[in-house]
């Protein structure tokens, strides 16, 4: 992986950025490794909550994409670009990330390929050339006509400027299909949600076990059996039922956050944390709490009385995460 001298061997970390329905991000650190699990913000606003959380972003090494949702892909492309790091998606969300950037745009999927690979092939000629203009004559050599042409100016890679969708590198997984990252093992885990091929993830490094489960209608068996022997849980909390009836949504939506392929109630989270949940993990995160269905008092009141059987000395911290603020970070 790239810029691994510049790490800590035996550290990890689990950092919060950002989780809510205006954007949701993770740093999660192990060994050498640093990757991002979504980037639902601007790429600006990104990188100055890991500045806040003490992080850097320049030793990011991937992304990793759960759903391509707004909220979870807005700042992936021009991230990967400014990094020059590598995006990982399930290949049903890739191609479902691209239409949602180009929408009108009439072409297939093996059409993108195609073009994608000439693309790569022309940035090679290029480079081929520049290496090979190497030998041209040294600057004193240079006619006094064309010294006094102004010299044009370095042109930007075209892709980018031509494709929205164009990226340094797109990596596919399969849920159900471990892979690692660099020093961290990857899980991706299928979730119930609206989304093309939405996944949730359980990351491994130096033997700690994170998972990572929002965006999901409902708890099925597959999820459950992830989200065992962990040391960190961050599981969806998203609205409160009532407030969602009561609230200022459309029928319609309402309909689509209370299905199961919608969003986990404060209701829903409680009863898997009291009746399912193994309780080890050292920290249980809420996330993707709504700032129009819920409030946080109210998903952790429901957490804590689910915990209540669960009471450990040194497991089972409860912590919120937030839309506008990175949560501290949490190492092991």
């Amino acid at each position: 992986m790239r810029r691994r001298a510049r790490y800590a061997q035996g550290m990890v970390c689990f950092t919060v950025l950002a989780s809510g329905s205006k954007g949701n991000c993770t740093v999660v650190t192990g060994g050498r490794t640093r990757i991002l699990v979504d980037a639902g913000l601007s790429c600006r606003e990104l990188f100055r909550r890991m500045q806040l959380a003490g992080e850097d972003p320049a030793k990011l090494d991937a992304i990793l994409v759960t759903h391509e949702h707004q909220d979870h892909v807005n700042g992936v492309a021009v991230t990967a670009r400014k990094l020059g790091i590598p995006v990982y998606f399930t290949e049903g969300t890739h191609r479902a990330w691209m239409r949602w950037l180009m929408p009108r745009r009439q072409m297939s999927y093996a059409q993108w390929l195609e073009a994608a690979a000439a693309a790569r092939q022309q940035a090679a000629a290029r480079q081929a050339e520049a290496v090979a203009s190497e030998g041209e004559p040294d600057e004193g050599e240079i006619s006094a006509e064309a010294a006094a042409e102004p010299e044009p100016a370095a042109a930007e890679p075209a892709e980018p400027a031509k494709d929205p969708t164009w990226l340094p590198a797109v990596e596919y997984f399969a849920p159900g299909e471990p892979f690692r990252i660099g020093d961290i093992a990857v899980s991706p885990f299928t979730i119930p949600h609206d989304a093309a091929d939405p996944v949730g993830f359980v990351l491994e490094a130096e033997g700690v076990r994170m998972a990572v489960a929002t965006d999901l209608g409902y708890m099925p068996p597959n999820v459950k059996e992830q989200l065992k022997a962990l040391d960190l849980l961050m599981l969806e909390s998203n609205h409160d039922l009532e407030m969602l009836r009561d609230g200022p949504y459309p029928w319609s939506v309402k309909q689509r956050v209370l299905s199961r392929v919608g969003h986990l109630s404060n209701d829903a989270a409680a009863g898997f944390l009291e009746e399912e949940y193994d309780g080890q993990a050292a920290y249980v995160i809420l996330g993707h709490l709504s700032e129009s269905n819920n409030l946080p008092d109210l998903a952790r009141v429901a957490a804590e009385r689910a915990l209540a059987n669960h009471a450990s000395l040194l497991a089972n911290r409860l912590l919120l995460a937030g839309q506008h603020e990175p949560l501290h970070p949490i190492y092991f």
